[in-house]
């Protein structure tokens, strides 16, 4: 064998085998997913079951092989509720960390302030955040888990409107979530045949509630009260409405779906209807109701890993952060645009907040089957059937 076939076979050897090593070390790379929360601040009880939450999912999908051999690194950043903080951590992600995905925005406020980077980036957003406005209109990249302030305001005037009502105010958050669901209750009000005839509003840092309810008291023509809200100021206004001694019906939106909710308000949520996902009464589903199933495990690997109880919002993250998976898994690749098509093709998830259907119309894909209307009684989530 001439000295030029012996260069050329020892060329084509070590290029093979460095192309074998870097498919190796590629193989062995993990997935970078990022995750910007609100851990600590005034929504730390949105951010915080979302963090548990996601940690333990991963921790669960490593220990069973990863994806496709590759595992899992979760980016985590606490934004403390601020929006600037979570656009800073947003540029991060995407520059500096090189995630393929987002699952995170506990409020809407911050979910608004990092659409745009991750919209331009071109990369998987998956949000936290109640407000219709986070996927209406539709943006490519974004996608949101939890139900929809517009159906929050429908489920509720269903149940206001089956129980002979129809004459109501509205005392409403002035941050973007209170606000964003205030508009569409006025919004779909008459189509349920809803007549708001007063409204008030509280900011996110009042301590003190009463002078509003006092002016609903004053209304005659009030029938029930509707409060848009989220955060601890909804707590407050229920222990307002208890020390002042009001019986008008009392709603309170999905946005405050915690056993914290309950315990801040010192009785005052007492008898206080809201509507909540399937997972807040888990252990009272049928047990032909598909949901079941979901909701229990995540409930007992949840309470056993995190020792507190589940919530609502540790659920939205359960839902994003599988369908994600889900979605790397389907496509079969890391690259963001696949990740993102295979998000849109979602179809018939079972998570334990709801079913998901994704389309390019519909970046939530949720109906309001989803949504179990419950009352609070002795301190815990007591299914009501509507109007009753």
């Amino acid at each position: 064998m001439s000295n030029i076939w012996k260069s050329l076979r020892l060329t084509f050897s070590t290029a093979a085998t460095a192309l074998l090593m870097a498919q190796a070390s590629y193989a062995q790379q993990p997935i970078k997913i990022g995750a910007i929360l609100s851990v600590t601040g005034p929504a730390s009880f949105l951010g915080e079951p979302q963090k548990r939450t996601i940690e333990m999912l991963a921790q669960q999908v490593n220990a069973e092989g990863g994806i496709a051999g590759r595992k899992i690194e979760l980016v985590v950043y606490d934004d403390g509720g601020d929006a600037n903080a979570a656009r800073t951590f947003a540029s991060r992600l995407i520059d500096q960390d090189k995630v393929i995905a987002m699952v995170g925005g506990s409020t809407t406020g911050t979910t608004m302030a990092m659409l745009p980077a991750f919209e331009e980036a071109e990369i998987p957003f998956m949000s936290m955040a109640g407000a219709l406005q986070v996927v209406q209109p539709v943006k490519k990249w974004v996608f949101k888990t939890p139900q929809t302030d517009t159906m929050a305001c429908g489920k509720i005037f269903e149940d206001i409107k089956a129980r002979g009502l129809s004459s109501i105010a509205v005392v409403f958050g002035t941050d973007g979530f209170g606000r964003s669901m205030r508009d569409q209750c006025v919004a779909v009000a008459p189509k349920y045949g809803i007549n708001i005839v007063h409204e008030e509003s509280f900011g996110p840092k009042d301590s003190d509630m009463t002078p509003q309810l006092t002016n609903v008291r004053g209304k005659k023509d009030v029938q029930a009260i509707v409060v848009p809200g989220i955060g601890q100021t909804p707590a407050i206004l229920a222990r307002n409405y208890k020390q002042l001694g009001m019986t008008l019906p009392l709603y309170v939106s999905h946005g405050v779906a915690s056993k914290e909710f309950i315990d801040l308000s010192a009785g005052g949520a007492e008898g206080a209807r809201l509507p909540v996902p399937a997972l807040l009464v888990g252990s009272k589903l049928a047990t032909e109701d598909s949901q079941r199933a979901p909701v229990l495990a995540y409930t007992q690997a949840y309470e056993k890993t995190a020792n507190q109880p589940v919530s609502a919002f540790g659920g939205f993250m359960h839902d994003g952060f599988q369908m994600v998976v889900e979605a790397i898994k389907r496509s079969g690749s890391t690259e963001p645009a696949k990740i993102r098509d295979a998000l849109e093709a979602t179809k018939g998830f079972v998570g334990v907040n709801g079913i998901y259907s994704m389309t390019a119309k519909d970046h939530m894909g949720l109906d309001l089957a989803g949504f179990r209307m419950v009352e609070i009684k002795n301190g815990n989530w007591s299914p009501i059937a509507s109007g009753k």
